[in-house]
């Protein structure tokens, strides 16, 4: 690993700059399960059939991983991630957020497919099982290589230099779009947290996002992130607001946020004084690695699939 790691790229229709982060190499081993069978072959087959047909894929924590996870990001990690990584200076388009942050919106934190300690932005949304949060699909996995996968994935909603108002909620389930996995396309994703202290779950606790899809792009929103860029390094919140356009399939504003802003909600009739919007998209990718605009899915049918497979779970 480089000292100062720098943003990665992917492909997303066009070249386009993801928003992830990966900081200090800190290793967290998860061996793949292996199942003997009596016919291999024909149960391969099956198991790509039956892949085939879901539109969503999802992967699955062990309530032993979870108790790992909650165990593993320490204080002491946390501060270290933000530490590890600069992207330099905070641009002119991404404001500090002033007051109170909002307590949907915080910090998930996890090790990536390549033992990095690393981070995202994410969002607890409005649920059947008031568990849900919402994020983009490659801080779950590696898009089109589906054996590359996060671990040891943690929600801190309200997550303000160290604090952690609300608790932390470990990741059961990570719902993701088949096409990401397969071919890096829609990204976004849906994940399904555990109950936090006191055995109270996500929205009880902090309350969730009204989520909307086949909404048009247009109006006005406000996006919010844990960007890894100076002063902030990811330990307080960024937000742009701006007119999204359409661009290449999928929707843009003027944005300067970076690395660790990735998967922070896009909120349309944004209320700041309550923190209350209606989720439209995620940040995405950039379109430079000295960024102008952030990138976002417009959520549709495939995204709407992601969310009720998450919040059904």
């Amino acid at each position: 690993m480089p000292q100062k790691p720098t943003s990665a790229t992917r492909t997303l229709r066009r070249r386009a700059t993801g928003v992830a982060v990966a900081g200090t190499a800190l290793a967290l081993a998860a061996p793949l399960a292996a199942t003997a069978a009596p016919h291999p072959a024909a149960a391969a087959t099956d198991r790509a059939r039956a892949a085939a047909a879901d539109p969503v894929s999802v992967l699955s924590y062990t309530a032993k991983e979870r108790k790992d996870a909650l165990a593993y990001w320490t204080p002491a990690r946390i501060k270290a991630v933000g530490r590890s990584v600069d992207l330099g200076p905070t641009g002119p388009r991404a404001k500090p957020w002033r007051g109170t942050p909002p307590k949907t919106v915080g910090r998930l934190f996890f090790v990536n497919a390549n033992g990095a300690d690393t981070w995202c932005t994410a969002t607890a949304v409005k649920s059947a099982n008031r568990s849900a949060v919402m994020t983009a699909a490659h801080c779950v996995r590696r898009g089109s290589s589906p054996y590359n996968t996060n671990t040891a994935m943690v929600f801190v909603p309200g997550y303000h230099k160290g604090e952690k108002p609300y608790g932390t909620f470990a990741v059961r389930t990570a719902a993701t779009p088949r096409t990401w996995e397969k071919e890096s396309t829609n990204d976004m994703a849906a994940l399904t947290v555990g109950t936090g202290k006191g055995g109270r779950k996500l929205t009880d606790v902090v309350g969730g996002q009204a989520v909307a899809f086949h909404r048009p792009v247009g109006g006005t929103v406000s996006a919010l992130g844990y960007s890894a860029t100076r002063p902030q390094l990811g330990e307080s919140l960024l937000h742009c607001v701006g007119k999204p356009r359409k661009t290449h399939g999928l929707q843009a504003i003027p944005c300067d946020m970076s690395g660790g802003s990735s998967g922070g909600p896009w909120l349309a009739d944004f209320d700041a004084a309550t923190g209350n919007g209606v989720l439209v998209s995620v940040n995405s990718a950039l379109d430079a690695l000295t960024p102008t605009e952030m990138r976002g899915e417009v959520f549709g049918a495939t995204a709407k699939k992601v969310y009720e497979r998450a919040q059904r779970r």
